[in-house]
């Protein structure tokens, strides 16, 4: 037993070494399921436990895993991921002596199709579970959560969103305001020019876009779940303490800067870490001999704030993460053969930072001095425009020998926004799948130990959508597609 515990402990130490490369997610910022088996059935578990890392969904069917560590680890590969800006963006005539002069009407991305680099990822997890009495289980279980990458190295999304370095800005002949240009030689006006009424759009280019662009937010879990089964052992409940670790980075930001509240904690200030706590719920009962249900919830997880990202996210840096409701069933249609159904709710909508809306008129965050609460980073700062999400799984579980187990499934999620307005701002978190078609096996090659598999494939789903409020006219699309391939090893004692 003691050696069987240490050499757990040693595995979990090793995992745990690997966390920093984990990153990405699948429903949202949320991975399709944790543990190789539940992948492989679409992240069925609710009502059917088969690993120890059912507690990341229920923590209630930790009572009917018995004495066992899993440690599991998935390659993951969300690519192609990005955006296509098309070449509709508004245009504006200025009068000039020289003539008319067709210009942008103002921000707007460059046109083109555009790939994220950084195309696999390791995602590592690690459970534990103890049989305390024939009432009684408690655990241990690591693993990522979720989060978001993206990395745009080719050219900034946003180059077209600030005035040239140290450009003059002013009132054009027509009476619009913009960037100033010498049209005989198309060059911009440089502050060294004096222009009475003119300000230095982009002093020493503070605004000015960079590249890398993009995103990377990860979230590790961390549960302690305990489990109390029910006299005739037909019901068990399970509540779990839960603790989470995010960082993230953002780069490549810069023409934002001009509509926070925090100008200097917008973007390029490195990886920033946010800990907090949370708590999980669960229940999971068997009908009989073959149907059995299961439901859990899991609070939001109060985190610590992104300091370095105070002007970025709303309300200072705050990015809790949402809570998550499970309902499921299983249903053993044969001795070996197993249906399971599972509806699962995130809350993304009750995180300001991801729910709040980008589809309104930023022009007033521009101004010098106290600015409006819906501006970047301010309390009612703009978000992404997230809504909660809404997911369906069926799996379907095979057992042809008492040693072999084929797996499959198949997810379906609603549409990751509230509107097709807010595209902008989700070239950073393009989380656009919504099928999931999963398919793996697992194989006891002892009696103690078990090997599993799994492969998922999201296919290539597609958003259309705008920002009028940030790019007028201009129509776009982003997309993505994964592939997933999940190896583990179990272990009972």
């Amino acid at each position: 037993m003691k050696a069987t515990v240490r050499r757990s402990l040693v595995a979990a130490l090793v995992v745990s070494g690997s966390v920093p490369t984990l990153a990405l997610a699948t429903n949202g910022l949320f991975s399709h399921g944790w543990g190789t088996r539940s992948k492989a059935m679409a992240g069925i578990a609710s009502a059917l436990p088969q690993d120890t890392l059912v507690s990341a969904t229920n923590p209630a069917g930790m009572a009917f895993i018995g004495n066992r560590f899993d440690v599991a680890v998935s390659f993951f590969r969300p690519s192609p991921r990005g955006y296509k800006a098309n070449n509709d963006f508004a245009t504006r005539v200025v009068q000039t002596p020289g003539g008319d002069v067709t210009l942008p009407a103002g921000a707007f991305v460059t046109p083109g199709e555009y790939d994220s680099d950084l195309d696999w990822f390791l995602i590592p997890s690690f459970g534990y579970n103890y049989q305390i009495n024939e009432r009684s289980t408690i655990g241990f279980s690591l693993f990522g959560n979720g989060g978001m990458n993206t990395k745009y190295q080719d050219r900034p999304p946003f180059e077209n969103f600030a005035a040239a370095p140290n450009q003059r800005v002013g009132t054009y002949p027509d009476g619009s305001v913009g960037p100033l240009f010498d049209f005989s030689s198309g060059q911009p006006v440089p502050v060294t020019e004096e222009i009475p009424g003119t300000v230095n759009g982009n002093p020493n280019g503070i605004f000015t876009a960079t590249t890398p662009t993009g995103i990377n937010l990860e979230q590790l879990f961390i549960e302690i779940p305990y489990t109390y089964m029910f006299e005739g052992g037909q019901q068990s409940i399970g509540i779990a303490p839960v603790f989470a670790v995010q960082r993230f980075e953002a780069t490549g930001l810069e023409p934002f800067r001009q509509l926070s509240v925090r100008p200097d904690k917008v973007t390029n200030n490195g990886m920033d870490w946010s800990y907090g706590f949370g708590l999980h719920f669960g229940w999971y009962g068997q009908v009989n001999e073959q149907l059995a249900f299961g439901a859990s919830y899991r609070t939001k997880v109060w985190m610590s704030d992104f300091d370095d990202y105070a002007g970025l996210f709303a309300d200072g840096g705050s990015f809790d993460i949402p809570a998550m409701l499970n309902l499921g069933l299983a249903y053993k249609a044969r001795p070996n053969l197993t249906l399971a159904l599972d509806y699962q709710h995130i809350f993304y909508g009750e995180t300001p930072a991801l729910a709040n809306s980008n589809d309104a008129d930023l022009t007033g965050c521009q101004v010098v001095g106290p600015k409006p609460s819906y501006c970047l980073g301010a309390e009612s700062g703009v978000g992404f425009g997230w809504e909660s999400m809404d997911i369906i799984k069926l799996g379907l579980r095979y057992d042809p020998t008492e040693r072999l187990s084929l797996l499959a499934g198949v997810s379906y999620n609603t549409d990751f926004l509230k509107t097709d307005r807010q595209g902008l701002f989700n070239i950073l978190a393009p989380a656009t799948t919504r099928w999931h078609l999963t398919l793996g096996a697992a194989y006891e090659a002892t009696k103690a130990d078990e090997f599993a598999l799994s492969l998922a494939y999201m296919p290539k789903e597609t958003f259309d959508g705008t920002s009028p409020s940030l790019t007028q006219s201009q129509t776009g699309s982003l997309y993505m597609e994964q592939l997933e391939i999940g190896v583990s090893w179990s272990h009972r004692f």
